[in-house]
């Protein structure tokens, strides 16, 4: 079957059925619908089988009902009919990509839809149902599809000039104007490393940055230098959780042209862009990670992956891709 080939319409069907009544052949329905004979021939040897339901000659809306049904079935197996595409799903995945940034980007560089993530999820658990393990690749290595259950303490009665998140600009929720930030922290199992995580709400670009200690006064110090290396219109805000450990956000407020804001407690979500990097970029650093044996070009390296991946909110877009554009946008205005 070429490249170019499209499917039967229901019209094509319907006439199909017509002429077959007044006993066309089937070189002659070819030649009127611009189709191949065997194309016809193959239509009619498929929908025309009879069943226990249908004991009928061919018709053309039954005819297209069973070829639609029979793609949606066939989609659950494409991987599985098409090696070369599975080979290139499978390097994605290797790769750390999700189903549907994998499916999207697949879409973008060929101008139409080649596979959609739900079939990619789909093939995957078949073949992990198979002992294949298939899910293992997935970026978390789910064994299911589903939300894990969630805990944690507050501190917010120790963080002086706390603004909740609610006084935040709408122009940040929206995620339109370049220049909201969310802050984080990653932890891990070592005592005394730490990584201050940043990430830009609008390009979804993120850096990462070691501490030697998670005191409120080291923290900061890293922003406040992140933030002087930044245009004006790209300081607006920044927003934390309720960690301790950026207790002292009012002393950057000087910096900022909306200030700081903090989510309620016990409400992550409220910062889910980097809440979902950080769970991406576990899986490079999971918590057991020994930061002394990871080299400073290492981490980087790991950063740039992350930012050069393909992002379906951002039309399969790059992080760095979007935040490049938007610092070329500001420099053409200053």
């Amino acid at each position: 079957m070429g490249q170019n080939y499209v499917q039967l319409s229901l019209r094509e069907r319907v006439l199909v059925g017509h002429w077959l009544g007044e006993g066309r052949s089937v070189r002659w329905m070819g030649r009127e619908l611009g189709r191949a004979a065997s194309t016809i021939s193959r239509e009619l040897a498929r929908n025309s089988r009879p069943t226990k339901q249908w004991r009928s000659r061919y018709e053309g809306e039954r005819a297209h009902g069973l070829a639609l049904r029979r793609r949606r079935w066939d989609a659950r197996f494409k991987l599985a009919r098409q090696p070369d595409l599975r080979e290139r799903v499978r390097q994605g995945l290797a790769m750390g990509h999700s189903p549907e940034q994998i499916a999207g980007r697949l879409a973008r560089q060929h101008g139409r839809t080649i596979i959609s993530h739900e079939s990619i999820y789909r093939f995957i658990y078949h073949r992990s149902a198979q002992k294949d393990y298939w899910h293992r690749l997935l970026p978390r290595a789910k064994s299911r599809r589903g939300r894990l259950g969630r805990g944690g303490g507050s501190s917010t009665s120790l963080i002086r000039r706390r603004r909740p998140l609610a006084l935040r600009p709408a122009e940040a929720n929206e995620r339109a104007v370049p220049g909201h930030w969310e802050v984080d922290l990653m932890a891990f199992s070592r005592y005394g490393q730490y990584v201050l995580v940043t990430h830009e709400r609008t390009s979804r670009r993120l850096s990462l940055e070691r501490l030697l200690n998670k005191s409120a006064a080291a923290v900061r110090l890293r922003l406040a230098a992140q933030l002087a290396a930044l245009p004006r219109s790209l300081r607006r805000s920044l927003t934390f959780d309720n960690g301790t450990e950026f207790a002292l956000h009012y002393k950057l407020s000087c910096k900022l042209s909306h200030g700081t804001f903090f989510c309620d407690p016990h409400a992550p979500w409220q910062k889910g862009g980097i809440e979902n990097a950080i769970g991406r970029m576990r899986r490079s650093l999971p918590r057991k990670t020994d930061l002394a044996t990871l080299g400073a070009d290492e981490l980087e390296a790991l950063v740039k992956a992350y930012n050069d991946t393909p992002r379906k909110c951002l039309a399969f877009k790059t992080p760095n891709e979007v935040f490049c554009e938007t610092i070329n946008r500001v420099a053409l205005q200053t």
